[in-house]
């Protein structure tokens, strides 16, 4: 199984994008998730679709936009608004983990190792066959 984040962005044009995938391939979308992090003086969070993995190719996308969004829970907001609402349409939960912000990785790719081993970890993506 190949595990990888897609990085759409921070924007909103980005977000609509997420919303596009998501709506486009409803019964591909395992989880819908929010990942909550500080910057410096600032909470975070980043949205993320969890897709379940093709067959055959067992490659499963994890589409992001990485650390975009204001804090919902502190600041709500429109673009959270609009993740919430492609959660109700689709009748899933967001899962909410809170995770360590990504410019204390040295390399992007080894932030989003380390969000991997997170969600193998809690069980909300395969381990490695």
């Amino acid at each position: 199984m190949i595990q990888r984040f897609i990085e759409l962005g921070q924007g909103y044009s980005d977000l609509y994008e997420l919303l596009t995938i998501s709506r486009g391939m409803p019964e591909r979308i395992q989880h819908l998730m929010a990942f909550h992090t500080t910057t410096g003086e600032e909470k975070r969070t980043s949205l993320v679709v969890v897709m379940k993995p093709t067959t055959p190719g067992d490659f499963q996308p994890l589409y992001i936009c990485r650390e975009g969004i204001p804090y919902p829970h502190d600041i709500p907001n429109k673009r959270y608004d609009l993740f919430q609402s492609l959660a109700k349409d689709l009748q899933k939960e967001i899962i909410e983990l809170t995770v360590q912000p990504s410019h204390i990785f040295g390399e992007r790719e080894l932030f989003y190792q380390h969000l991997i081993g997170i969600l193998r970890m809690n069980r909300y993506i395969a381990p490695m066959s």
